[in-house]
Parts: C-alpha cells; sequence; structure tokens
C-alpha cells in the first residue's frame, strides 16, 4: 500500500525538542542518554498497555530490530542505531507486515514501496533519534491514522485531559492534538431566531440548533466551531418522498417558446420578533444526533460541533424550501449566533437568550452533498464569522442538479426526484404530530406551488432555479474554500464544483480541490490519504490563528489516478494546458480535418419488452448502448493511442442534428475504451470501526479504492444532454419543426482523466439517457452529419 501524507510541515531541531517535550515524550535529560537509549526511552514512553517491567519486555521481545534479533536483546547491547534497525522498528510500530508488506532484510525498500515519510542518517546521534522519532509520529500507519493518533486511541494524552484550560490547545506539527475528553463534552440545544417567516404565521422562524463543545470551553477557553447544516439531522420521510416521486416514462413534448413558468411562493417578513426576558444557560440537551465522522474526530482537538436541519425540519420553524434563499438564510443565521451577531434562546417558549460566549468567533462549515451544498450558500453571503468551508460534493446550481440543458436530468440513482420531493422528504415536522398537525395544510399548499414552479413539463432555466443558484453570489465568499469531489459522482456531478473552482481560481482566492475516483462519498476514512490531518492542519491556520503555512503546504490541486491504487497527485489546476480538437472521417475521431460522408441516422424506439426492462433495470440499457452496433446511437472512436494522454477539463461538443418529430434531445458519452482493470467504483471495505477517533470515542470504517479483480473493456468518463430547443438558451427556448437540421454546443462533464497507450477514446451520440432523463419510448429518428462532428478536448501529454 501507498501511503500519501500531505500534512506534514517543515520544523527546526528546538521545535521538534518542545514539541515532544509538550507530549512528555522527551524529559529533561534525556540527551545525556546514548543514541540507543534514548530511543529505548521513547519507544517505552508511547507502550501505555503494560506498567510492569516485564510487559514491556515481553513487548520489546515482540519487536525484530534486526532480521535475526529482537528489539529486547538489541538494546541491552546499547549498539549505535541505522537507518535499517529504526525502520524496521518504524515499519512494526505502523502495523506493516513482514513479507506482506515488506521484505524482512530489506526494511528500506518497505519504507520505499510503502511511500513513508523518512530521514536517513549517516550518524545516529540522539538529534537524528529525535528527528526521525518525530517524524515517525506523524506517519500514517497502514490503517489510516498516524502513530500519534494511534498511540492517543490508546490512552497516551489521556492526562491532557486534566490540564487547566489556560494550557490548550496543545500543538504538534502545526495541529491540536487530542487533549479534550470526549467523555465530558457538553451537549446542549439552543434556538436561534431567524428574520423569516416561511410558515406564514407572523413570527420570525426559529431553527434548532445542537451543540457539542469541549467542557473546557465552560472554564475560560474560547473554542472554534465546526457547523454542519444538515436538513436530514432530524429524520426523513422515505416514504412519502417515494410516493411523490415523479414519472418519467414519459414522452419529452414540444416547448411553447412564448409560454411562462409558473411563480414560486413569496414569504412575508416577519411581524413579530421574540422580547428577550433574560440572558441564561441552555436548558434542553440531547443523547445523541447524526454525525459527521471528520468532526468527531476534531472534536477531541478542540473544536465546538454544531448541527442543525434548519427551516421545516423537527423543532423548528417554517417549510422546507430546498436550496432557496431562504434556506441559506436560516443557516447564514446559526453562523451569525455563533459569531455573536443574532439571538438564540433556552427554549422555545421563555425567550431567554443564551449566547455562544465559549466560542472564539471563527466557524468552519463542513459536510458532503446538501450539507456541503449549504456551505456554499451560506459562503456566498460574506457572513462575518465563517472562516472556511469545507464543501464535499456540493451543488453550486440547483438547476444543474435536476435539469440539464432545458432537460429533466436526475441526478445518478434517484429518476423522478426533484426539488417538491427532496423538500417532501427532509420536511421533518412530520415528526411531531401536534406541530404537523397545524402546519399540514401551510406545507401541502407549499409543496403545490414549489411542484408547478420547478416546471417539469418544460425544464427550462426559470426564475424558481435562478433563486438556487449560487454562481452569480460566488463574488460574496470570504471565507477559505476546500473542495471535495468525486470524478465519478453521477449524483452531483463534477460540473458543479468545476464552476466554484473556476471561478476561486480566476479570483485568486484561497482554495484546495481534492478530486478522488469515486462517487458521491467522503474520503476522511481513506487509508491512502491523510485528509483528516490535511484538515486538521488546515483548520488550525483558520480557526485557531496559528501560523502553519497551511495554504503553502497543502496542494491547490490533488487528484487521484485512475489507473493505479492509492496514486494521488498534484496539481496547480485542473484545466490542461492544451486543447486538441477532434473531428470525424471514415467514422472515426481524427485531430485532422473532416471528411465529407453519408448523414447517420438512429432511432430511439425500442420494443416494448426491451423498453419495459430497460426503465426498470437501466444498467441493462448503459450495457446495450456500450455495445450497440448503430441500431440507436452513433459512435466515432480514434485510433489506438500511441502514448498516454490526460484529459483535463470540460470537454465539448459541436455537432448539426435533427430528428422526425417537433421536439427531441441529443446526449453523448465519452468512453474510454481498453482491457484494464479499473478501480471499483465504491471504495472497498478493508475494516469495520478500523479507525478510532480518539480515546475510548468513535470509530470509523478504513476505506480504499482497489482494482477491481477482473479487466473491463470500457469506462464512462464524461457525458452531457441538450434539449434541440434549447440550444440558445435555457431560458427561452426555440422553436423547432420536424426535420430541422439544428447546430448544437454541448459542454460535457468535466474530466480529471488518464487515457492510457494502447485504449481509445469513443464519442456515443444517442438520444433518451434511460439514467437521467425522461423515457418516452418515441419512434423517434434522428439524423447526424458526421462531417460537422467537432469535440474538443482540453487535456495535457502524461
Amino acid at each position: 500500500m501507498k501511503v500519501n501524507q500531505f500534512s506534514l510541515i517543515q520544523t527546526d531541531d528546538a521545535t521538534r525538542r518542545h514539541e515532544l517535550k509538550a507530549l512528555h515524550l522527551l524529559m529533561d535529560g534525556d540527551e545525556n542518554l546514548s543514541a540507543s537509549q534514548l530511543l529505548l526511552a521513547l519507544l517505552l514512553r508511547t507502550h501505555l498497555e503494560t506498567t510492569s517491567d516485564a510487559g514491556r519486555a515481553a513487548w520489546l521481545k515482540s519487536l525484530l530490530a534486526t532480521p535475526t534479533t529482537n528489539a529486547y536483546d538489541w538494546f541491552k547491547e546499547d549498539e549505535q542505531p541505522t537507518d535499517a534497525v529504526f525502520y524496521l522498528l518504524a515499519l512494526q510500530l505502523l502495523d506493516f507486515e513482514v513479507a506482506v508488506d515488506f521484505p524482512l532484510e530489506y526494511p528500506l525498500l518497505g519504507i520505499k514501496r510503502s511511500n513513508l515519510p523518512h530521514h536517513y542518517h549517516e550518524e545516529w546521534d540522539q538529534a537524528a533519534v529525535i528527528d526521525s522519532f518525530y517524524l515517525l509520529l506523524l506517519t500514517r500507519t497502514k490503517n489510516g491514522i498516524s502513530l500519534l493518533d494511534k498511540l492517543t486511541s490508546q490512552g497516551m494524552l489521556t492526562w491532557t485531559y486534566h490540564l487547566p484550560a489556560s494550557q490548550k490547545p496543545i500543538f504538534f506539527n502545526g495541529k491540536p492534538v487530542a487533549s479534550f475528553n470526549p467523555h465530558r463534552f457538553i451537549h446542549e440545544v439552543v434556538y436561534v431566531q431567524t428574520d423569516l417567516d416561511t410558515d406564514f404565521d407572523g413570527k420570525a422562524d426559529l431553527v434548532k440548533a445542537e451543540v457539542i463543545r469541549p467542557a473546557d470551553s465552560n472554564q475560560g477557553l474560547k473554542v472554534p466551531v465546526l457547523f454542519t447544516a444538515s436538513p436530514y439531522n432530524q429524520g426523513t420521510n422515505d416514504e412519502w418522498g417515494e410516493k411523490i416521486t415523479h414519472d418519467v416514462n414519459v414522452p419529452l413534448t414540444h416547448k411553447d417558446p412564448d409560454a411562462d413558468s409558473p411563480a414560486e411562493a413569496t414569504f412575508p417578513t416577519p411581524a413579530q420578533h421574540r422580547d428577550i426576558q433574560g440572558v441564561g444557560p441552555a436548558s434542553e440537551s440531547f443523547a445523541a444526533t447524526p454525525s459527521y465522522t471528520l468532526n468527531d474526530y476534531l472534536a477531541t482537538r478542540g473544536y465546538a460541533v454544531v448541527y442543525s436541519a434548519g427551516i421545516g425540519t423537527k423543532d423548528s420553524d417554517g417549510l422546507q424550501t430546498c436550496g432557496s434563499p431562504e434556506q441559506t438564510e436560516a443557516m447564514k443565521a446559526v453562523v451569525e449566533w455563533l459569531h455573536g451577531d443574532r439571538v438564540a434562546f433556552s427554549d422555545r417558549t421563555s425567550n431567554q437568550s443564551v449566547v455562544a460566549d465559549w466560542s472564539n468567533g471563527h466557524v468552519a462549515m463542513t459536510g458532503r452533498s446538501y450539507l456541503g451544498t449549504l456551505a456554499t450558500a451560506v459562503a456566498t453571503t460574506g457572513v462575518a464569522g465563517l472562516d472556511a468551508i469545507i464543501s464535499e460534493a456540493a451543488i453550486s446550481s440547483w438547476y444543474d442538479y435536476y435539469r440539464e440543458g432545458g432537460l429533466v436530468v436526475a441526478p445518478g440513482g434517484f429518476q423522478g426526484e426533484d426539488a417538491d420531493v427532496l423538500a417532501a422528504e427532509t420536511f421533518s415536522r412530520t415528526k411531531s404530530a401536534a406541530d404537523y398537525q397545524h402546519i399540514e395544510s401551510t406545507n401541502q399548499k407549499y409543496l403545490q406551488q414549489m411542484t408547478a414552479a420547478q416546471d417539469r413539463a418544460s425544464g427550462n432555466y426559470n426564475d424558481f432555479w435562478a433563486r438556487r443558484n449560487y454562481h452569480p453570489h460566488f463574488s460574496g465568499i470570504k471565507a477559505a474554500v476546500m473542495i471535495v469531489h468525486g470524478l465519478n459522482d453521477t449524483n452531483v456531478k463534477p460540473v458543479h464544483v468545476k464552476a466554484l473552482d473556476d471561478y476561486l481560481k480566476a479570483a485568486d482566492h484561497p482554495a484546495h480541490l481534492i478530486l478522488h475516483q469515486g462517487q458521491h462519498i467522503y474520503i476522511n476514512a481513506f487509508a491512502s490519504l491523510d485528509f483528516s490531518e490535511m484538515v486538521n492542519l488546515w483548520l488550525a491556520d483558520k480557526l485557531w490563528g496559528v501560523k502553519n503555512d497551511a495554504d503553502q503546504v497543502l496542494p491547490r490541486v490533488l487528484f487521484e489516478d485512475n489507473r493505479q491504487e492509492d496514486n494521488w497527485q498534484v496539481a496547480q489546476a485542473w484545466d490542461g494546458r492544451m486543447n486538441f480538437t477532434y473531428h470525424v472521417a471514415d467514422h472515426q475521431l481524427v485531430k485532422g480535418a473532416a471528411t465529407s460522408a453519408s448523414p447517420i441516422t438512429f432511432n430511439d424506439h425500442q420494443a416494448d419488452a426491451t423498453y419495459q426492462d430497460w426503465c426498470a433495470h437501466p444498467a441493462k440499457w448503459q450495457t446495450a448502448l456500450l455495445n450497440d452496433d448503430g441500431q440507436f446511437s452513433a459512435h466515432f472512436a480514434t485510433e489506438v493511442m500511441a502514448g498516454d494522454l490526460v484529459l483535463r477539463g470540460t470537454p465539448q461538443l459541436t455537432v448539426d442534428v435533427a430528428t422526425n418529430l417537433d421536439h427531441g434531445l441529443l446526449s453523448a458519452y465519452l468512453v474510454d475504451r481498453g482491457t484494464a482493470r479499473r478501480l471499483t467504483k465504491n471504495p472497498v471495505l478493508l475494516g469495520k470501526n478500523a479507525i478510532p477517533l480518539g480515546y475510548q470515542w468513535k470509530y470509523d470504517d478504513l476505506r480504499e479504492f482497489k482494482l477491481e479483480k477482473e479487466p473491463s473493456d470500457y469506462h464512462v468518463i464524461s457525458y452531457g444532454h441538450l434539449n434541440l430547443q434549447n440550444r440558445h438558451s435555457l431560458a427561452k427556448p426555440d422553436d423547432y419543426q420536424p426535420n430541422q437540421t439544428v447546430t448544437l454546443t454541448l459542454p460535457l462533464q468535466p474530466v480529471y482523466h488518464h487515457l492510457e497507450d494502447g485504449h481509445q477514446l469513443e464519442l456515443i451520440l444517442f438520444a433518451t439517457d434511460y439514467l437521467m432523463t425522461v423515457r418516452g419510448n418515441e419512434k423517434a429518428t434522428y439524423t447526424i452529419d458526421p462531417a460537422t462532428v467537432e469535440l474538443r478536448l482540453p487535456a495535457d501529454f502524461a
């Protein structure tokens, strides 16, 4: 396994000694010991599983210092350490196995193979031992945590729990260590008052926020906050969502270019805010709440963690509005309270306010998908106190989530879902029977208006979607940004993150981009990448104010290679430095000029049995498409690649197309053709609860992408869809007449993909996408002019 660590900062000798002393690992007088005895002392101070001399001796005898001598016997000789001795011991401490992960006779080869950080020394004196042991503590184990975190989970730092709050946090290599007792965390609930009235009752909506903070914050220590805005946090209505999911087995229809979309409901300004009747502590608590394991990891390092589901959820007021400015404002209000700029109450009725006087006023928002989306949304407001966001798999425009190119296009795996369905699913006020009884009719009326306003009938961009588009507000972002996204995410597609990253790069805004090969997942429990430590370093800078050069240490762009396991690479930008243009000649994609050729036709209609089968099993449709001989698609491939090419950026297709109906769509796939073992589509579970997040605290599962056991012949790397009537505007469709030839320009999903020597790049043009578009099975014949095909690809040579 290859370990990739990007969170390590350079330190000098004095700093290393100071920080090791702060952890009670280096003691006064230690440097009077020989190098061998100093190393022994450091090892024994990290081994807390026994306090007896016999137990320590047994532990040392279980380790090898050389291929033929155990550590106990080796240390008795008081020989000078060597690179081979130190790193043989190190590999064992890091849980790497002899003969499995490294050859016993060549431990330095194991260090190289696993890409572990190391310092070789010609002379192993006391300074060399301190230098190498310091680095060893920061080195990742085989099981996805640093050695220091492994030792911490075994209780090495429990003595820090009893330190005065004024002596915390303790920093090691620019990051706070786990010195906060999770079993003394304070759990409290507050109700933040907004300036919204989304349930039309004349009163300012309250939103519930659940706070988890260290007990030290009651002893004068002001701590930063991780805020996760999650509409799922108070429960979901999955059955309700299933019942109102829209039918997608319907035909596409002709659009009236002059038709208007229905208007969305507007909300009144609240006529009444609550009068404050005093100030006091929070009066409500909670036992547990759905959490994010990255937050759990950071909580023991001194961060308070806050969760809020926002308006329209259990114990809060208002309605669920799915990405609207009102939802953004509700979550912004929580940040304002944490910064000291807004009122919150200890309960829903007493009007006793609660002040977040334990907060240092510095907030980061975290979370994936809808959670990351709201982090992005709140950041666009420029709200004071929001200093950082970790935006994972986040939507940047809800139109691009539920629509594309003038079409209703589902997020991958959720055919028939729409904004109204998601609003219904997350309207957890249903969990309180009495509350739901009085709000039910108001909510149903709003949902009906939402269903009309989202306008599935046309798929056009309108005011409803404009209110849920964060792109025009990117300029309001003041927070530092860390973006994480899956290059194979078909739920929140890569176009969302590309738009945000493009803006931030052009604006020279502090940002880091991490692109992995997964779908819609978290990456904080991967064996190969020190993501949690990267975040800990970055937030120490942004929220604790530690000058650790995090922005210079962490890569601007970090991407996972699609060809190999455990291979993360650094770049300065997403886009490639070159653009290649392909045309069609003799039914092939070529870099030269197009040649005249007869039009290519295909029919989108299928036999009823096939149609029904593909509707029920869309994966069968995709397999059939990739193997189609031209019946319902057109295929163009390059010659076999002579050399590698890295596709980086947004491919763009231009083509002339016509259909026999008065409406139509064009879809496109970009495919890597070539037999190879590819990475699994989802990370493989390596160990259930294998990652401890603190001492006797919570756990996470260890995961990693692995190469599939069997080779496959292709991989879909990009795709796109466009309504023929929206060829010029997403908001204002053109008319279309049967057999009218029109020129389409279709941007495909952004890519970062290594196309290997011996593979081919294939372009597939078709109409219905059974995984994402409506599926009407119409007798539609499409005609493509191959001479007009132009595919522009941003790329670099490997």
